[in-house]
């Protein structure tokens, strides 16, 4: 239909509003209750208010704690963290995003986060595009928030685990028996993908042992055949950054049901892109890449990076030589805002 004169006007105004209202709002942090019994929803927000120096576990956040929430463009964003993670570490896009008038909310993972990592792996999956769901829900009655919002059109990003989320909601559908046997074809070649953190593979006499003991744990442990799949018709658009995607039957993301991103890093140590983010890529036509990271490691896309230490953590989410941390950062929460904003239409009567 052609604009009118008053549609381009409207659509003008809104415009300006939409780019206005960031501007002089501050980023505000608020902590809902979880419902059905699920952990704390962690929410980044345009806010009233004077920013000031908040300490969370290792971080140190400007932003206004408990601010009045103020409307920005009427879409929420939902974050899904990856495996033993917490809000803190996607922190710098929740703060971009926030400038772009988004409220962003992140759902604490049971069994598999920076507290508890009792659920790690499948029986983590299995929960997690639900706990998505009822982050929605909680915003959803928050009074303060719920008004500012319309939630018929929400994003969500996913990093590693999150990126697992991120595809499972994107319509894709994953068992652990898939995984089972990509682990049995390919486990010298993903080892920290299909063992996690538990050991590594050295080059000594040792590692028969440990590839033995790895398959029969895998063996056992990975025998559900089931498919699994979660479907939220709100949620609108999703990015996937380095997601672990082995399990997954990649022609159901052939179509996604939705806008779907990529993001790839090359030198990823714990999910060998090969088996993970580039099998969907490669048969999924109207994906979008939105970063290929030449230098970047499984941590490239955490931001603050957390404090490391040694160890095998250490050695797959440090930065691998060459990473130019600052610049890539900047131009990765970018490139997200950008595909929100491409396809989250701005909800006009919160404006």
């Amino acid at each position: 239909m052609p604009l009118t004169r008053t549609t381009r006007w409207g659509a003008a105004a809104l415009l300006l509003l939409t780019l206005a209202l960031p501007a002089r709002a501050a980023t505000g942090l608020t902590q809902l209750a979880g419902i059905d019994g699920d952990g704390p929803v962690t929410v980044f927000h345009p806010a009233a208010g004077n920013a000031r120096a908040v300490v969370k576990g290792p971080f140190t956040l400007t932003v206004v704690p408990d601010g009045v929430p103020l409307a920005g463009n009427g879409r929420l964003i939902v974050i899904s963290h990856g495996s033993g993670g917490a809000p803190w570490v996607y922190t710098d896009l929740a703060i971009a995003l926030v400038a772009a008038g988004y409220v962003v909310a992140l759902p604490q993972h049971a069994g598999d986060n920076a507290r508890d990592q009792s659920a790690v792996g499948p029986e983590s999956w299995k929960r997690r595009p639900a706990e998505v769901s009822r982050a929605i829900d909680a915003v959803s009655r928050d009074a303060r928030l719920a008004p500012l919002l319309a939630l018929d059109r929400v994003g969500m990003y996913g990093m590693s685990a999150g990126g697992h989320t991120a595809l499972s909601l994107a319509g894709g559908r994953w068992s652990p028996a898939r995984l089972r046997q990509h682990c049995d074809a390919h486990l010298e070649e993903d080892f920290q993908a299909c063992v996690g953190l538990a050991t590594r593979l050295t080059g000594s006499w040792l590692d028969a042992v440990r590839l033995t003991v790895a398959r029969a744990v895998i063996d056992w442990k990975l025998a559900d055949a089931s498919w699994y799949t979660h479907d939220d018709p709100r949620i609108a658009a999703v990015v996937a950054g380095v997601p672990y995607a082995a399990d997954f039957d990649a022609d159901s993301l052939a179509a996604p049901r939705l806008p779907l991103g990529l993001i790839a890093a090359r030198r990823d140590r714990w999910l060998h892109p090969a088996f993970h983010g580039d099998a969907i890529r490669a048969v999924c036509t109207p994906c979008e890449t939105l970063a290929d990271l030449a230098d970047g490691g499984h941590g490239a896309l955490l931001s603050p990076l957390p404090p490391l230490g040694n160890g095998l953590l250490a050695e797959l989410l440090a930065d691998p030589p060459g990473y130019d941390r600052e610049r890539e950062t900047a131009a990765i929460d970018q490139a997200i805002v950008d595909f929100f904003q491409r396809h989250l239409a701005p909800a006009a009567p919160w404006m």
